[in-house]
């Protein structure tokens, strides 16, 4: 497992996976972030990782993540804040898809 914990933003992410060999199977990150945008990260690795499923987390209001263009029936969301739990069973349903 690789985690991007830590990451600055998503350029940092980006770079982190660069150097990583392994499979990835969950991406979670943030909506808003500085330089490359959670959706724009998620594209990049889907693009890379067919089988990537995408988890979007965000605290900000419903209508700042509908302008980043995320509520979407396709899309997986969790508004923070959440407990591990909620993290935990929702990613558990992402990834069963």
């Amino acid at each position: 497992a690789i985690t991007m914990n830590g990451a600055a933003d998503g350029q940092d992410a980006l770079r982190k996976v660069g150097v990583y060999h392994g499979r990835i199977d969950a991406l979670l990150t943030d909506v808003i972030m500085p330089n490359t945008s959670g959706p724009e990260l998620a594209s990049q690795l889907t693009s890379r990782f067919a089988h990537l499923k995408v988890l979007f987390m965000s605290g900000c209001t419903d209508d700042a993540v509908v302008r980043h263009g995320l509520l979407q029936a396709d899309v997986a969301f969790i508004q923070k804040p959440y407990t591990p739990i909620a993290l935990a069973q929702k990613l558990r349903a992402v990834l069963d898809g």
